[in-house]
This record gives C-alpha cells, sequence and structure tokens, in this order.
C-alpha cells in the first residue's frame, strides 16, 4: 500500500498478529467523540447532569449512521490501517457504527460480562432466532476484523472492555478441524474458553478518539462499572468484502490464524 505516516509501523503489525489486537490513539477526533456521545445521551433516555437518572448498569444502544459516527469509522488513519491488517480491496468501509453497550456506574452486576468470540453466519438448518447458533469458522467467514471505537475516555474503573491477549491463536487452533462449518457460540463456549484461561488479560483503556482493531477470534469480555462516568464504546465488525482467496497473499489476520495453526510450511 501507498506509504503514508498514519499507516501502522511493522512492529504495530506483528504485535497484532502475535496478540491479536493493536490499540491506535487518536484514531478519530475528540470532537466526533463529543458529537457522537451527544446523540448517545439523548438516546438513553438519561440526563449526563443528574445521576440519579443513571439507574441501569447498561443501556444497549443499536446502530448509528449520523455523521459523526460515519466519520469516526472512516479517517484516513483507520483506512490505512483496514488495508495493512485485512488487505487493499478486501473489507468494506462502516457506514455507521453500533451497537452501543452504554456502561453507568453500578454496584448490581451487569448481565452480560461473560467471556465470548464474536460470531457472524448461520447455516440453513440453524435456528435464526438463537444467537447460540450461530458461527464462526477458522476462515472468518463474514467479519475480518473486531473493533472496540471509545466514544468517551476510558479508565482501568470505567467497565473497559477485557481482552485475552493472544487467545485469538487458540481459537484457531478449535476451529481448524470443523472446516467451513465451524462451531456455533453454544459449542465455542462450552468449557468457558478454558483453552485461553492462562492468557493475559489487558483492559481497552484510552481517552476518547482510541480505537482498539481486533483480530475476529479475540475471547474478550464486559465488565461492571465500578467509576463515576458512563463510558461509550461501539464494538461493530469490520465486514469483509469477498470470502477468502487463496490467491491472494495472506493479510496479517490470515497469518495470525496460518500462524496458530502451523501452516506456513
Amino acid at each position: 500500500m501507498p506509504d503514508t505516516p498514519d499507516a501502522l509501523t511493522p512492529a504495530q503489525i506483528d504485535t497484532f498478529v502475535t496478540d491479536g489486537f493493536v490499540k491506535i490513539e487518536n484514531a478519530f477526533s475528540a470532537d466526533l467523540a463529543a458529537q457522537g456521545r451527544a446523540i448517545l445521551w439523548r438516546d438513553t433516555g438519561c440526563d449526563p447532569d443528574d445521576p440519579s437518572s443513571w439507574t441501569m448498569p447498561v443501556v444497549r444502544l443499536g446502530g448509528y449512521y449520523d455523521p459523526p459516527f460515519r466519520e469516526a469509522a472512516n479517517t484516513p488513519r483507520l483506512h490505512a490501517a483496514y488495508d495493512q491488517l485485512v488487505g487493499q480491496g478486501r473489507w468494506i468501509a462502516p457506514q455507521g457504527l453500533g451497537t452501543f453497550p452504554v456502561r453507568f456506574p453500578s454496584s448490581e452486576t451487569p448481565g452480560d460480562d461473560g467471556w465470548h468470540v464474536d460470531v457472524s453466519f448461520g447455516l440453513p438448518e440453524d435456528d435464526p432466532n438463537d444467537f447460540l447458533s450461530w458461527r464462526a469458522n477458522v476462515k472468518s467467514r463474514g467479519r475480518a476484523l473486531l473493533m472496540l471505537f471509545l466514544f468517551s475516555d476510558v479508565g482501568p474503573q470505567d467497565a473497559p472492555t477485557r481482552i485475552r491477549k493472544g487467545s485469538h491463536a487458540a481459537i484457531a487452533r478449535q476451529l481448524l478441524p470443523f472446516g467451513e462449518a465451524g462451531l456455533t457460540l453454544r459449542q465455542l463456549s462450552a468449557d468457558g474458553y478454558a483453552s485461553t484461561a492462562e492468557c493475559e488479560e489487558v483492559s481497552a483503556t484510552g481517552p476518547a478518539g482510541t480505537v482498539y482493531l481486533c483480530h475476529p477470534f479475540m475471547v474478550h469480555a464486559a465488565q461492571p462499572h465500578r467509576g463515576t462516568q458512563p463510558r461509550f464504546m461501539a464494538q461493530p465488525p469490520l465486514m469483509p468484502r469477498d470470502e477468502f482467496d487463496p490467491a491472494l497473499p495472506p493479510s496479517p489476520v490470515q497469518i495470525a490464524i496460518r500462524n496458530a495453526c502451523n501452516l506456513n510450511v
């Protein structure tokens, strides 16, 4: 790809392959983050100046296509990073962002804080209304990246997403024997992701405008909010343009899978 000062460095790409994620600060502007928060605050039904209105530990909002969200997802810096991690011409520019699990300071357990992998497709025989029947396969059909967009400052107490560093490799090995059909979320989670239990845990913290680009097999989880200000974050996929093409040079996403499965021979 053309040289650009905003592209990821070779060291960052190597880190992505090994660890399964890369953190990009200033991926979009603080002004866009503030514009997005204003829209999200409106839709939570809560008053930003009245903590007594923050009665739920999490308010889950759907996809958003307003200009601040489209622009945040499509900055030149992020486009360059998408090219480097997924491959030029192999991804679809996001038309918006979502979902947004807005997390509020609370002593309650949010109820959605278990470890998981994001799944992306179903088979004709699967029940489309049963989310646990959705699947992932070793080619990561239907998902090029998992992305975390921070629309507010997120510190260690502000319910940052938990990431199991390097867990993408264990999931790749787990999926390999099951080919195109892959495994359902129910099957993947049956043992509580025991193969990744020893992975180092990293918190997705940073100032508003930070983006974490993660391997689609990354095991991650929410956690309770023990801070003072609500946390606003989007967790969209980056969608692939086409199915895996073995005629093309492997992208870092694919190299990570091949390395994990000892297929680079």
